[in-house]
């Protein structure tokens, strides 16, 4: 038989297209013609695939080859489609039987020897092929465990082209020598499939490395009492002030707050992972919030994601489910800064390019951190301010209004004084304060169970005004806000939103007066009543 299919799968993002790779031999000069809409690096798969079979022991056919990759509208890039093309040749070769690789689906990159390398986005293409109806995945060794989780699918990890042509076949599978683990250098089978992950801008925390303990910030009442609520309710986050005063110590301990991600949460964490090459060395699924810290002068593409080509995720992504921390926020492009308006509202990035559309999700938890002017000593107690007060302005300007408008929780973060950074006593620990973030989570969950949504941070306005209303009179002073045009249409949604997260971690029913003045409190920096205080435990 002269003719073979069997498939593949191309990622546009975290979405993929299932792709039938079809190779055809015909009596003619001997020739490799690869078609169907690809990019150097597939197109380079020609070499790759014809050096693996005959390191392999196979015979090269000496015919007229044309590959197919269908539908031929859709991008095709990347190696991942090495071993689809390898499988096919050899079945219309008649090296091995046609039927056998019809309903099979394979992933994975050849080496010139015939060893079979990992690829990025093995999850994401395997739920795709789940989702069309394949139940067989062949995958290299290295990505068997990221593929199994997809369930009610069969995955066979192989470490060479020998192994497949053998399993194929029926015939004994031949001993090869396993991969080397990441980072173990150089050698037959290790060398150069490990993705470089930048240090300190992506970070995930497991039972063996436990986050940074809330216990070690000395004062800051109020900046803790913030990270409490922004947990609980999942509401971006603003911390402002002077040069050393905490805010990273704080934002780099809200990780530990949130609970662990649910299984589908997980799914689309590690997926977005998985298709940027970052997930953690020996943990195929990201079960815990992702945090990630970009430098200030991140790009627009590092940030929300894009490239040349078809885009790929940014840090926005990479935080899906987790924590975004922007620091120096002041520091960075307005344009960049901008960017995030959109994603904070649908939770998710589209990028437009003429090679594609990117669809990313990007429901994050923000949090930005800014000193309040150039020098940073504004406002200070016992601070000189070198700045003019029109530089002050252009500073603060930087973060435009209507991002500050999409920003619950408004905190300024003053410096500690020599008593609390010497007093023996310590706030409550990372655990405590976990802990009632979750029951505060389980309330809010079951209250809006099957409604689509699971914390306060994501509740529509509408809903909170009229299905889950406050206390009567409770919306007196937002209602005031809003008459004297302090507070938007959005912002008090948002008020409405950090108050039922108030009220739910003090044990309320609905929001009560001091519960929205908090949350007021929170939004403005001005004191309601008992406001904040009134709920610091």
């Amino acid at each position: 038989m002269a003719f073979a299919r069997t498939c593949a799968v191309a990622l546009v993002g975290v979405e993929g297209v299932v792709v039938e790779v079809q190779a055809d031999l015909e009596p003619g000069v001997a020739a490799f013609t690869l078609v169907g809409l690809a990019d150097k690096s597939l197109n380079e798969s020609r070499d790759r695939v014809r050096a693996a079979v005959l390191n392999s022991g196979a015979e090269w056919p000496q015919k007229k080859l044309t590959v197919g990759l269908s539908p031929a509208a859709v991008p095709k890039c990347g190696s991942g489609f090495d071993l689809a093309v390898a499988a096919a040749v050899l079945a219309a070769a008649e090296r091995v039987d046609p039927k056998a690789i019809a309903d099979l689906l394979l992933i994975g990159e050849l080496g010139l020897d015939g060893g079979v390398r990992p690829v990025r986005g093995v999850l994401p293409a395997v739920l795709t092929a789940a989702d069309a109806g394949y139940r067989q995945v062949v995958v290299a060794e290295q990505n068997a465990a990221e593929a199994a989780l997809v369930p009610d699918v069969a995955v066979l990890g192989v470490r060479s082209l020998r192994q497949l042509i053998a399993v194929l076949a029926g015939e004994p599978v031949p001993d090869e020598p396993p991969p080397r683990p990441e980072g173990g250098g150089p050698g037959p089978r290790g060398a150069g499939w490990g993705y470089p992950r930048p240090a300190g801008l992506y970070r995930t925390f497991d039972g063996t490395e436990q986050p940074p303990d809330l216990a070690e910030v000395a004062g800051q009442r109020l900046a803790r009492r913030a990270l409490e609520v922004a947990a609980a309710g999942r509401h971006h986050l603003f911390l402002q002030g002077s040069p050393g005063a905490g805010k990273t110590m704080l934002a780099e301990r809200l990780p530990g707050l949130l609970p662990p991600l649910t299984r589908q949460e997980a799914l689309e964490v590690t997926a977005v992972h998985s298709v940027s090459g970052s997930l953690p060395p020996g943990r195929p699924l990201v079960d815990r919030p992702p945090y990630c810290a970009p430098h200030h002068s991140a790009s627009l593409p590092a940030l929300v994601g894009g490239g040349s080509g078809l885009p790929r995720p940014g840090a926005a992504s990479l935080a899906h489910h987790g924590v975004l921390f922007l620091d120096e926020a002041a520091e960075m492009s307005s344009q960049v800064l901008d960017a995030l308006r959109q994603p904070l509202e649908s939770g998710q990035v589209v990028v437009a390019r003429s090679a594609g559309v990117l669809r990313m999700p990007a429901r994050v938890l923000l949090v930005l951190a800014a000193n309040p002017c150039p020098c940073g000593r504004h406002g200070s107690p016992g601070g000189e301010c070198e700045c003019l007060p029109g530089t002050v302005r252009r500073y603060r300007a930087r973060l435009s209004g209507p991002l500050l408008d999409r920003i619950d929780l408004r905190v300024p973060v003053e410096p500690v004084g020599r008593a609390e950074l010497t007093s023996a006593s310590s706030g409550e620990s990372t655990a405590a304060v976990a802990e009632r973030v979750l029951a505060a989570r389980e309330r809010a969950a079951a209250r809006y169970a099957g409604m689509g949504w699971s914390t306060n941070g994501e509740a529509p306005g509408h809903e909170l005004r009229t299905r889950w209303a406050p206390a009567p009179g409770a919306l007196a002073r937002a209602e005031t806000d809003m008459d004297r045009g302090t507070l938007t249409a959005r912002g008090l949604d948002r008020v409405l939103r950090v108050a039922w997260t108030v009220a739910d971690l003090a044990g309320h029913d609905r929001p009560t007066a001091d519960d929205v003045d908090a949350a007021l409190e929170f939004r403005t920096g001005v004191r309601r009543g008992a406001g904040v205080a009134g709920s610091l435990p």
